[in-house]
């Protein structure tokens, strides 16, 4: 009597959980951060229970490499044995957006970013013409983005201290050619399968030209840090439990 009980309530749960289960505690999420930030950009990241994390580093990208090529570098330092899932901000949600056609995550999270060039503000594409950052020099890049990331995002005054070090710590040649890399960026087409996360008061990418599945009102191009708390519970909706593959 006592097995015939046992057998009834393993078909009656496993019936109910048909096609949904938890991710397992091999499931890795790869951060890859915008292109003035580094893995302190997800210090205040908090993700359900059974997810680790790996952070990714950007090399300086070779002269003229496309985002597509620089992307693929990465893929030597994803674990495609095991159950992952992609999520970048800003130049990274870019990066994912490109190894998303070339691998099989269980989901690409993307957050502050944009997927194709025509989510890219005119600043961006009007230098496909006129392509002045070839030919301004590395160091008033550097110089530049640090006076302008202040003053393009007030909301930086929030953690003033971690953006302005982690700018400060950037390649200036390594900016030159990721400014290059997103202006050149060829991408008109992306996997329906990404979901984006973005603020309305994103000054950096604004959302007027963006498709967008979770908006978060007030967030500004800094909001991984400066609005970590909501992030996280729309990550925690995102990723609690994983559709069965």
């Amino acid at each position: 009597m006592r097995s015939l009980t046992l057998i009834c309530l393993l078909l009656l749960f496993s019936g109910g959980l048909q096609g949904i289960h938890p991710p397992g505690s091999d499931t890795i999420v790869y951060l890859f951060p915008g292109q003035g930030s580094d893995a302190r950009l997800f210090k205040h990241l908090k993700l359900p229970d059974a997810y680790d994390t790996v952070h990714i580093s950007y090399p300086v990208p070779e002269k003229r490499e496309g985002m597509k090529e620089y992307a693929q570098r990465f893929i030597a330092q994803i674990d495609t044995g095991s159950d992952y899932i992609l999520m970048g901000v800003s130049l990274g949600g870019m990066i994912c957006t490109e190894l998303t056609d070339t691998l099989d995550p269980l989901k690409t999270i993307i957050i502050s970013s944009a997927k194709s060039t025509e989510e890219l503000p005119g600043r961006y594409t009007f230098q496909q013409t006129l392509p002045l950052n070839r030919i301004i020099p590395k160091r008033l890049i550097k110089g530049g983005a640090r006076l302008l990331q202040g003053i393009v995002e007030p909301d930086r005054k929030h953690d003033k201290e971690t953006f302005k070090d982690m700018l400060k710590n950037k390649d200036p040649l390594y900016l030159k050619r990721t400014v290059d890399m997103i202006v050149n960026w060829e991408r008109t087409r992306y996997s329906e399968q990404i979901i984006h996360i973005h603020g309305d008061k994103d000054h950096t990418i604004p959302i007027k030209n963006l498709e967008y599945d979770y908006l978060l009102e007030g967030g500004s191009h800094m909001m991984m840090i400066t609005r970590a708390h909501e992030i996280n519970e729309i990550l925690r909706e995102i990723l609690g439990y994983s559709p069965a593959r």
